[in-house]
C-alpha cells in the first residue's frame, strides 16, 4: 500500500536551510572521508544526512547489509529509503520525532546546539523480516543561525525490543530529555549516577565477564557482584544486562 507519507515530510521549516553556496561544499570530501575513516574504526552503519539538499551526502556500506540493498541506491534514493524500508507505523512515528525533535532543538542555546545527539529506536524491513534498531543523529555543522545543515547518523541493531526510546542530551550536563510518544511532549530528566563499583561491574559484564569472573576481577563476593547490578537495573529501569548497557552507551555512562 502507497505510504502517505512523502519525503518532504521530514524537512520541517523548523530547520529550513537556506543561503548555503556551491563554495560551502569544497571541504566536504574531507568530511566523508573522516566519516568512512570513523566506519572502518567502529563498523558502524554511518550516513550524511544535506538539510540544504534535502538528501544524503554519504550512506556507508555497512547500511546496505543491513536493510539488503546498495548504498549508491540508498544514498540516491535520500529519505524515500525510510519509505520504502520503514514499516508505516515506526515511519509516523519518525516523522512526529523528527517534527518534535526540531521543535526543542530551536528552543536550545545556539553554541550548544552541536553537543546534543538524539538517539531513538525502529524497525528497518529487509523483505518480510524486522529488526529493530537504534538511530542517533548529531549536528556536524550548523548555519549561522543554528540550523541543521549537516548532520551525522549512526544505526546499530537495538538490544531492546520496542519502538520508541526517544533521547536527546548532552555529554557531562547531568540531564537529558526524553520524549513520551503518549503524551506526544518532552520531558526533562536528571542524569543517573553510577558509583565506582557499579560502573566497574558494568563495564566488566560488556566484555562478556561471568558472575564469577566479575567478582574475582574485583576481590568482592558474586553476592555483592549480584548486589550491585540489581542496583543497576534500579536505577536504569531496565530487565537485564542487555538493556543496562544499551542504557549506559546512550546515556555515556561507561
Amino acid at each position: 500500500m502507497e505510504s502517505s507519507i512523502k519525503t518532504g515530510d521530514f524537512f520541517s521549516l523548523q530547520n529550513s536551510v537556506e543561503s548555503i553556496n556551491e563554495s560551502d561544499y569544497e571541504n566536504i570530501g574531507l568530511i566523508i572521508e573522516a566519516a568512512k575513516a570513523f566506519e572502518r574504526s567502529t563498523y558502524q552503519c554511518v550516513y550524511i544526512i544535506d538539510y540544504f539538499k534535502k538528501g544524503f551526502l554519504y550512506v556507508s556500506s555497512n547500511i546496505a547489509r543491513l536493510c539488503g540493498g546498495e548504498a549508491e541506491k540508498i544514498k540516491d534514493f535520500g529519505y524515500r529509503f525510510y519509505i520504502d524500508y520503514v514499516p508505516h507505523e515506526d515511519l509516523k512515528m519518525l516523522v512526529e520525532i523528527n517534527n518534535m525533535g526540531f521543535k526543542l532543538f530551536n528552543n536550545l542555546p545556539v553554541g550548544e546546539r552541536k553537543e546534543y545527539t538524539i538517539s531513538y529506536d525502529f524497525h528497518i524491513l529487509r523483505g518480510k523480516r524486522k529488526r529493530l534498531v537504534n538511530h542517533k543523529l548529531t549536528p556536524l555543522i550548523l548555519t549561522k543561525d543554528g540550523r541543521i545543515w549537516l548532520a551525522i547518523c549512526t544505526i546499530s541493531l537495538a538490544s531492546g525490543n520496542e519502538r520508541g526510546n526517544v533521547i536527546m542530551k548532552k555529554p557531562g550536563s547531568g540531564m537529558f530529555y526524553q520524549y513520551s510518544l503518549y503524551d506526544h511532549k518532552w520531558e526533562e530528566h536528571k542524569e543517573i549516577v553510577l558509583t565506582e563499583n557499579e560502573r566497574e561491574v558494568l563495564s566488566l559484564s560488556t566484555q562478556g565477564y561471568t558472575m564469577n569472573d566479575i567478582a574475582d576481577n574485583i576481590c568482592m563476593s558474586v553476592d555483592t557482584v549480584k548486589s550491585y547490578k540489581r542496583s543497576i537495573f534500579q536505577k536504569m529501569e531496565v530487565k537485564n544486562i542487555a538493556e543496562a548497557v544499551t542504557y549506559a552507551q546512550n546515556h555515556q555512562l561507561i
